[in-house]
């Protein structure tokens, strides 16, 4: 009986065949002619209201063997340099040193906007030379500087694989998750603030992630709706100024939490995504295809392998029993399965549904979107992922 496997953390093509008809099922139930609006604060944010990256370097000690070897100077002259600065001088060389217990890292954090003095931050230590885990290490005090090579925060603390472990020996190793990346919970404390200033000249802005002239145009009208005056315009595609009439911080945050509630009906130009590795295929709601014909063949290749037993005859002298393979090809080229006639103006549900009728698997469907895109027929651009 032969048995059909799939290989594991892959996909096998039924499977995926059925996955993306599901997905493209779920998608068509949903009622595509009625815009979705959603909240400006989900597709737009407010200018000035940013976070900023902080990035420092820094020692993780504490380790069991498993830091950077000895090839690694920089980890050898940090240590120096620390125990010199603690009053401490070694005449030796940083060649000499054999610090296996210690790994030098690089430490990143995001300093959430509005943070405040003593604020507590989530930092991320990466190794930055050879060492083969940080497990059971501790940062030390490590300065994480912003783009103006100013402190803005301070992070120490022990670090926090996230159940992350290597161990090996003489030919053999193990791993479990990445074990020279780790993270501290709250081990950064914000030590300078930035000013953020919302409102500038008593102009509110207000930018969309993804820019376009109808988007902007629809916000802008539910804006003014919302305050009931003509307060926003449309600098452009992407940015949107509203008049500020009440210059008070409080007046400010009040104008900011109602723009952020406004709720906008975000339009989006027809796009075709194409996953090749993985056959996924998305497809917005505003695809329409010219008039045009389909037709999908198929080639269809098998390869059986029948195996028999070849024995010699009775008292033959040197006889051995062998298997003796018998391996059978046929090539068959399918005539079309049928022809789809696609309208003029036809929408997502009906395209898919025509290539559905044809049996089309994902990369066949990905074949037939960049054909009918070749042609001239598809109205929507066509990204492959």
């Amino acid at each position: 009986m032969s048995r059909c496997t799939t290989p594991r953390g892959s996909m096998g093509p039924i499977r995926r065949a059925a996955l993306v008809t599901a997905i493209l099922a779920a998608a068509l139930a949903v009622p595509w002619g009625r815009a979705t609006a959603a909240r400006l604060k989900d597709i737009a944010y407010i200018e000035g209201v940013r976070s900023n990256q902080l990035s420092g370097y820094g020692v993780v000690v504490g380790l069991n063997g498993t830091g950077d070897s000895q090839q690694a100077l920089f980890t050898a002259q940090s240590i120096l340099n620390m125990l010199r600065r603690r009053g401490l001088t070694l005449e030796v060389n940083a060649r000499q040193l054999q610090l296996k217990n210690v790994a030098t890292v690089m430490v990143t954090a995001s300093l959430p906007p509005f943070a405040r003095s003593g604020n507590r931050l989530d930092v991320l230590v990466s190794s930055l030379g050879d060492a083969k885990s940080l497990q059971g290490g501790t940062l030390l005090q490590t300065p994480l500087f912003a783009g103006d090579e100013e402190v803005y925060a301070v992070a120490q603390g022990p670090v926090s694989l996230g159940g992350g472990f290597a161990a090996g020996g003489a030919g053999a190793s193990a791993q479990k998750s990445h074990p020279t990346a780790a993270f501290i919970s709250g081990g950064g404390i914000v030590e300078r603030e930035v000013p953020v200033e919302v409102a500038r000249q008593g102009v509110l802005t207000v930018s969309l992630q993804d820019p376009d002239f109808t988007t902007a145009s629809r916000a802008v009208n539910a804006i003014n709706t919302q305050l009931q005056r003509d307060a926003a315009t449309a600098r452009d595609a992407g940015t949107i100024e509203v008049a500020v009439t009440d210059m008070s911080s409080e007046g400010v945050v009040r104008l900011a939490s109602v723009i952020e509630t406004v709720e906008v009906a975000p339009d989006q130009r027809a796009r075709v995504l194409l996953n090749e590795r993985t056959g996924t295929v998305i497809m917005g709601e505003t695809v329409r295809v010219m008039p045009v014909a389909i037709a999908h063949g198929s080639l269809t290749v098998r390869v059986k392998t029948d195996f028999g037993v070849s024995q010699p005859t009775p008292f033959a002298p040197g006889g051995q029993t062998v298997v003796v393979p018998d391996t059978a090809l046929s090539v068959e080229e399918g005539a079309p399965r049928s022809l789809a006639v696609l309208e003029s103006g036809v929408s997502l549900g009906e395209l898919v549904a025509a290539l559905n009728a044809l049996g089309v698997t994902p990369q066949d469907l990905i074949a037939i979107l960049q054909a009918i895109r070749a042609a001239g027929a598809l109205q929507a651009d066509i990204e492959v992922m």
